[in-house]
């Protein structure tokens, strides 16, 4: 029989191989013919993800063939539920309906959802690209923004993910640009402008079956780099206290049911804040970012796409309900009148699976190497971009797309698994082209105006007091370790850059990478490993020439 799968990339390979465990004929779409996934299908056509009415004839042409026709459509990790959802319900298979997957998908409907139904979230409004046409309408529509909400406020694209096109605005000059990237980022054109919510965010997965809701991975995320919202990694599963779960559990089971998913899976991003959960938004997909395909499998030993798949197929998910223990319905003081929206489980993980990205500074790639190679039988997985090639162009990130690659680890041990993860990122290196402009630009601490401190640097920047106690020059070929100034190993020796490296272990990578080397200017090599890392320590010794 055969199982129609949504998209073919990194994120949908393990849906494709659980479909083939399970016996199915796996038919898979995608726009990229060149789809890394394609190889592990059965078969492979060439659709766009947004062509509804396309995507319905194919599965059309499926259900009525001889081998058994077409028992379910399926996606994980992509923004096309609503698609999955529009051609199931024309062929009564087993889905959320349409138009809840489509309050899922579009952030504007489901905040009116919640609004609605009285889940707590942030206050919205709504922006089209003809709203923003001139300078006089982004400063009336500014104006009617900070009326009802103060800086910094969040803008983010309707129908996309990833946070492509998100970021955070934290004073006027930002709002102009954030606002038509984030327009230029929807495929309607359409951004929604929202408070801002402090807290700790977690990142919760769940599966609807018969009346019943149970939690499938609930992850602390690890969210840095403003004005924009990077996630550096997720830890699964979030330590935190029971009557905080329950309240976060209990609330994403509100949203979803306003939202009026009720056959497959919902995601949310959700944060605890100084007022209880408030959700981030809910989709009606698995989530991306290896944590329904990686993380949450490793920890909890279930293969919760695989039970995804059985619901979308009409089948009984029978590990999931083995499994699960019931979870204490616990609505939060905004909403403590609300009636169970379902009956309530989860299924608990049996060790933590930390993951963790690794990142670069902008520049061009010269060459890739690991300064050592992984030995730790807790680090699972080695996940680089296929993007990140020799010859290609590297920045750092202003979304969840633009990072280097991810470490998975897994460990009995909470720290353990954190650690090794950690320590495992810190020993990626990416060489850059040296003497190129937008390296340069970055040592030099150039930035646009409407990104104040962003990128960041990677332990800080020295006073011109600290400068000044600075002189001399290192020898050529000569070990960097001996000649580490006493104001960094005073000011900066505790601090951490974004692929975990301190200023010692950074320097003793420098050793080991460029153990011949030019002369090296104090002041000017100290200034662009503070600003750079390792790489722009790298850089600033390859470009003299």
């Amino acid at each position: 029989m055969n199982i129609l799968i949504l998209g073919a990339g990194l994120m949908q390979k393990p849906a494709i191989l659980s479909a083939k465990e399970l016996g199915f004929t796996v038919c898979v779409i995608d726009a990229n013919d060149k789809a890394v996934a394609i190889p592990y299908a059965h078969k492979f056509k060439k659709i766009d993800l947004k062509d509804k009415e396309g995507i319905l004839e194919y599965a059309k042409e499926l259900q009525i063939e001889q081998n058994g026709g077409l028992a379910g459509v399926f996606t994980a990790g992509t923004d096309f539920s609503a698609s999955v959802s529009y051609v199931c319900q024309k062929l009564s298979l087993p889905s959320h309906s349409f138009e809840a997957a489509t309050n899922a998908s579009v952030k504007t409907q489901m905040r009116q959802c919640f609004k609605t139904h009285n889940v707590p979230s942030p206050e919205f409004f709504s922006v089209s690209k003809v709203q923003i046409q001139s300078e006089s309408q982004i400063n009336q529509l500014l104006q009617t923004i900070t009326s009802k909400i103060e800086y910094p406020f969040v803008v983010k694209p309707v129908d996309n993910m990833g946070a492509r096109g998100c970021r955070m605005v934290r004073s006027q000059n930002e709002f102009a640009s954030a606002i038509k990237v984030a327009t230029e980022s929807s495929r309607t054109n359409t951004a929604i402008v929202e408070d801002y919510m402090e807290g700790p965010e977690y990142s919760i997965d769940a599966l609807v079956y018969n009346g019943t809701f149970t939690i499938t991975g609930f992850a602390e995320r690890h969210i840095k780099y403003p004005p924009y919202f990077i996630e550096v990694g997720h830890t699964m599963p979030a330590i935190l206290e029971e009557d905080k779960y329950n309240q976060l559990v209990s609330v994403f089971a509100l949203g979803a049911k306003s939202l009026g998913l009720t056959t497959g899976a919902a995601k949310a991003d959700i944060k605890w804040t100084k007022n209880g959960p408030m959700i981030g938004e809910i989709a009606g997909r698995l989530s991306g970012g290896y944590m329904s395909g990686w993380t949450y499998p490793y920890a909890s030993d279930i293969n919760l796409t695989k039970q995804g798949i059985l619901i979308a197929c009409g089948k009984e998910p029978e590990q999931l309900i083995k499994n699960r223990i019931s979870v204490k319905f616990q609505p939060s003081e905004k909403c403590k009148n609300a009636e169970k929206p379902y009956e309530l489980f989860q299924i608990p993980c049996k060790r933590t699976s930390a993951e963790r990205a690794w990142m670069s500074i902008p520049g061009t790639v010269e060459y890739i190497e690991n300064i050592q190679e992984f030995t730790d039988k807790a680090v699972f997985d080695t996940l680089p971009r296929a993007t990140v090639s020799l010859g290609s162009k590297v920045d750092f990130p202003r979304n969840n797309i633009e990072k280097c690659g991810n470490i998975i680890s897994v460990s009995h041990n909470h720290q353990i698994a954190q650690q090794v993860s950690q320590d495992a990122v810190s020993n990626i290196f990416i060489t850059l082209k040296p003497n190129t402009k937008e390296t340069d630009d970055f040592l030099q601490c150039k930035t646009y105006d409407d990104e104040k401190d962003f990128p960041p640097s990677a332990f800080g920047k020295l006073t011109q007091n600290q400068l000044e106690k600075i002189e001399g020059t290192i020898p050529k070929d000569s070990k960097v370790q001996e000649f580490i100034p006493e104001i960094i190993k005073k000011d900066f020796s505790e601090k951490i850059d974004w692929n975990y490296n301190t200023v010692l272990s950074t320097v003793q990578k420098f050793d080991i990478l460029r153990p011949k080397h030019p002369e090296l200017k104090m002041k000017d090599f100290w200034q662009a490993l503070l600003r750079g890392g390792i790489q722009g320590a790298v850089y600033f010794s390859d470009s003299i020439k």
